[in-house]
């Protein structure tokens, strides 16, 4: 069967000078990217603060993804939002650009019944004829995607064809392989559950840290299927910078490493701001102190 993708994607951060996109910068990264193992290119997700993205900015950002992709890898565009109107016109823009597939999150603030996500996602990937991989990220969205629903949802309409699970609840990713068939894609999208969520069949990882690792999170996916041992050594590496990633929401954390590595300027949008300082030089620590340890 063909997925999307296996293994590591990056959830990929968009780099600013003074609230400008600094697109240099983002097409070098993805360059990075590319060139250490990364198999997919997400742009426009959360990561990549598209809350606060115009949509000519979104679409330039995709125009570069896909420029360098060059078709070796896909590009996935982040297309969903809590009005279905706008997330079928966002969709229908990327497919005509060029991208690969589209990450549909949850409807959030108005939120929804689960009879209104089956209609919400359904209205969604009948409107285009590329890959759909469902996003459920009940942290900020306050619902989550239930079993009944995915198989609805999976068996009416074949373009949609995985989900980006960020539950955090390995007995929830059970229950939502019993209603669809092999040929059904499930990514993780908690960097600290890559490894368990392997073990249990996910085909990959959606990742906010392999914007800065890539070659470690797809060196351990595919140590993963042959040596779990190993895998299981280069979770532990990476687990201490993980869980300091929490010291702030995504993608404050991340953008400060990314800068570190060369790519852009340490900015955000409002209301995001960054680390305080000594926040940044401990983390940094931690940064290097991993990448050396490799």
């Amino acid at each position: 069967m063909t997925r999307l993708f296996t293994g590591a994607a990056a959830a990929v951060t968009t780099p600013f000078i003074k609230d400008r996109i600094d697109y240099d910068s983002f097409k070098n990264h993805l360059t990075y990217l590319k060139n250490n193992s990364i198999q997919a290119f997400v742009v426009n997700g959360t990561t990549g603060e598209s809350a606060t993205l115009t949509h000519k900015e979104k679409a330039t950002l995709l125009s570069i993804a896909i420029d360098v992709a060059d078709g070796d890898i896909p590009v996935i565009a982040g297309t969903g939002s809590n009005n279905t109107a706008d997330s079928i016109h966002y969709s229908k823009e990327a497919e005509k650009l060029g991208v690969d597939g589209l990450l549909v999150i949850t409807p959030y603030y108005n939120k929804t019944s689960q009879k209104g996500l089956v209609a919400h996602f359904g209205a969604i990937a009948d409107s285009v004829s590329i890959p759909v991989i469902l996003y459920d990220v009940p942290a900020r969205t306050g619902m989550t995607i239930a079993p009944e629903t995915l198989g609805v949802l999976a068996k009416q309409h074949k373009n949609i064809v995985g989900l980006k699970d960020a539950t955090g609840d390995l007995s929830h990713l059970n229950r939502l392989q019993y209603v669809v068939d092999d040929s059904f894609s499930f990514y993780s999208g908690n960097d600290d559950l890559a490894l368990p969520f392997y073990s249990l069949g996910g085909h990959g990882l959606i990742s906010v840290l392999a914007n800065a690792l890539p070659k470690e999170y797809q060196d351990m996916y595919e140590m993963a299927q042959r040596l779990p041992k190993r895998a299981a050594q280069i979770s532990h590496k990476l687990f201490p910078l993980v869980d300091a990633l929490n010291v702030d929401v995504n993608p404050i954390p991340i953008k400060l490493l990314i800068s570190h590595l060369g790519f852009g300027e340490y900015s955000l949008r409002l209301p995001l701001v960054p680390l305080e300082k000594m926040a940044q030089d401990v983390l940094l620590e931690l940064f290097e102190h991993t990448r050396k340890d490799g």
